[in-house]
């Protein structure tokens, strides 16, 4: 006698299983009763005692998995194999221009269509499961970013900026720019069923705060955020963003904190390239800077402040945009004492793997 499985269970998870019910088979014969394996497994006390009584019934073999219960799948290995590369080429590829979203219908029609065998919503959404697939929120890239382009800045670019820190012994910095209005990204949060929790927010008016920081890294210490804010109320004559005087003091700022030279990586916005700033850049002989390929935030870590910032400002309903202001203060403050997040945003662009 074998312990039977349920069925739609991987090889992987049947092992798993397996595993938890040979240690339960251990306990049991410790004399450890099914209340107490049930914690110490935590599962629930009915697995715990059905378990006993097959052991005590043909012992540790009972335990063993019978393998999948039920009729063999007609979803055979290689239609999986081949199924998983369909659908990593998009919906565009196969028909579906309109939008691209995979649905549990478009994977069985492209199934109907390949192997002649149609499966019902419920049997594909197992289908997927079992493959490792689950329903995610895709990652945005622009239509415009060149990969050849990418490819070539971290084949060439890249290596000399390492080579640039290393030789200057400097503070490798990440710049972006920001900006948050006072109506507030949707968070999710509970709420009666079929009733949607209600945020009220400031629909009229004006006012923005605008956000420049840098992340710095230098191996042999730790990891620092620097950032610099600006409120506009919506007045007559006010700024209503960073220019190249603003940065350049910022910079200044950053090489009189972190007491080094700095070799500094942003994008190619309008006022990081233009003859000011190119002029300004001159002027500061502790100052090397590289840029970007276009359209890669991905590769800049500054970008994971704002999300962490935006995110924690879910469902916000401040009064005024100088309560934002001095919320999204605090929170960047927050990210200041917490050097390991910010390393975490470096690893996530692949650039630099390894924490100072």
């Amino acid at each position: 006698m074998r312990y039977p499985d349920g069925g739609g269970l991987t090889a992987q998870q049947r092992a798993r299983h397996e595993q938890v019910r040979f240690e339960a088979a251990e306990l049991f014969a410790q004399g450890v009763k099914p209340p107490q394996v049930a914690r110490r497994l935590r599962v629930s006390r009915r697995s715990s005692y059905a378990w006993q009584a097959c052991w005590r019934e043909g012992g540790v073999e009972a335990l063993r998995s019978t393998g999948p219960s039920g009729r063999p799948s007609r979803m055979k290995p290689a239609w999986r194999t081949w199924l998983a590369s369909a659908l990593g080429q998009g919906p565009a590829r196969h028909g579906w221009a309109e939008d691209q979203r995979w649905t549990l219908a478009r994977v069985a029609t492209v199934i109907a269509r390949r192997f002649h065998v149609r499966f019902s919503i419920a049997q594909t959404w197992r289908i997927l499961h079992q493959m490792g697939f689950t329903v995610q929120v895709p990652v945005r890239r622009a239509a415009e970013r060149d990969k050849e382009a990418v490819a070539t800045w971290l084949k060439e670019t890249w290596p000399q900026i390492e080579e640039a820190v290393r030789e200057r012994d400097a503070w490798l910095c990440f710049a972006d720019e920001a900006g948050q209005v006072l109506r507030p990204p949707k968070a999710r949060t509970w709420s009666r069923r079929g009733h949607p929790p209600l945020v009220t927010v400031r629909a009229a008016g004006s006012g923005r705060i605008s956000l420049a920081g840098l992340v710095c890294r230098r191996p042999g210490h730790r990891t620092r955020l620097i950032f610099r804010m600006l409120v506009h109320h919506g007045r007559k004559g006010e700024r209503k963003g960073f220019r190249e005087q603003d940065f350049a003091r910022l910079l200044d700022a950053a090489h009189q904190q972190l007491r080094g030279d700095l070799v500094l990586l942003w994008d190619n916005y309008t006022h990081h390239v233009d003859a000011t700033m190119r002029e300004l850049i001159d002027q500061r002989a502790w100052l090397t800077v590289y840029r970007f390929p276009s359209y890669t935030p991905d590769l800049n870590p500054a970008e994971g402040i704002w999300a962490q910032l935006k995110s924690s400002l879910g469902n916000l309903a401040p009064c005024s945009i100088d309560d934002l202001a001095d919320l999204a203060r605090t929170r960047l403050k927050r990210m200041q004492y917490r050097p390991g997040l910010l390393d975490g945003f470096i690893a996530e662009t692949g650039l630099i793997t390894a924490s100072p």
